[in-house]
């Protein structure tokens, strides 16, 4: 089964080592955020959680446990976005987060990193000419350290309009006038560029808009065939298979204004004030009224390589 640590939240951030307790202890529970009186028990055997997906913005503080994790196949998405502390205040600088992609590469290979540069917005200081000049400097520094980049749009979620009165989506003019520059950029680099979703016409530029974690994506990155009966997306139009996601909605602290995970600080605070590195569960512990339902789980991977995947 493909794990993922976490869409949710920044577990390789904020949460590493309650996330080596669970790999140590063999299980993880994750409350479902629409049923919040179920928790979903996954076991870690990587007999059958043999596939790790981590998405974050800073992975320098999982780099030293990396070794305990070879018996897991792992694939990495690694957002790197220039807005900095007035946008996304706990953010650190892009220039710091290049070096620890190039240490997490170095590691894990680059094949299994991904560079996400999302979501795009504008501000009246973050204009289309900035994203052009960045992302030119930010593909330079990373090529050779990542397999691909990932790009999607701002989405104004009723949440992102309250916290972020000053950011806006780029228009459709603005949309393709960037996604043209940034296939430019990518293919000078030697990166393939695939969007996330956003509209199909985008490939008229050359992008890949089939997903970013699809199952291309990923026996790309693994270097195998994956057996994937069962293993659904979650969101309709969209192939990515991003569904067993261990982490929990309003408990990454990075801030950023844009963020559809965290609902505003103080819920983020409160839950943080109630993680224990010793539970099972990201916030808080079962309760005495918790359904909690084990999650079947079987292997994906299949062990077979093939020359097209490499």
């Amino acid at each position: 089964m493909i794990v993922s640590a976490a869409m949710r939240t920044d577990i390789p951030a904020f949460y590493s080592e309650w996330f080596m307790r669970r790999v140590r202890e063999g299980y993880v529970l994750s409350r479902n955020p629409y049923d919040p009186g179920t928790v979903l028990r996954y076991s870690l055997d990587p007999a059958a959680a043999d596939v790790l997906s981590f998405c974050t913005k800073d992975p320098r503080p999982m780099l030293d446990r990396l070794k305990e994790l070879r018996q897991y196949a792992m694939f990495w998405s690694v957002t790197v976005t220039p807005y900095g502390r007035d946008i996304e205040p706990n953010v650190p600088d892009w220039r710091d987060m290049v070096e620890g992609v190039k240490a997490l590469s170095a590691q894990v290979g680059a094949r299994r990193v991904h560079w996400r540069y999302d979501p795009v917005l504008l501000t009246k200081d973050v204009t289309v000419a900035f994203h052009r000049a960045v992302f030119a400097e930010m593909a330079e520094a990373l090529k050779g350290h990542v397999s691909a980049c990932v790009f999607s749009f701002l989405d104004l979620y009723e949440k992102t309009r309250r916290n972020f009165p000053e950011g806006r989506a780029p228009s459709q003019q603005e949309r393709h006038a960037l996604a043209r520059s940034f296939a430019e950029t990518a293919r000078r680099a030697g990166l393939p560029l695939i969007s996330c979703c956003e509209e199909p016409a985008l490939a008229r530029y050359g992008i890949d808009v089939s997903g970013c974690m699809t199952r291309a994506v990923l026996e790309r990155a693994l270097g195998e065939r994956l057996d994937l009966a069962g293993e659904t997306g979650v969101r309709q139009a969209c192939g990515c298979l991003i569904g067993h996601d261990i982490g929990a909605y309003n408990t990454c602290p990075h801030g950023c204004l844009y963020c559809y995970a965290n609902y505003d600080r103080e819920a983020v605070r409160a839950h943080m004030m109630r993680h224990d590195p010793d539970s099972p569960l990201l916030v808080g512990r079962p309760l005495p009224g918790d359904r909690i339902v084990d999650v079947a789980m079987r292997p994906v991977r299949t062990g077979q390589l093939a020359m097209d995947l490499a």
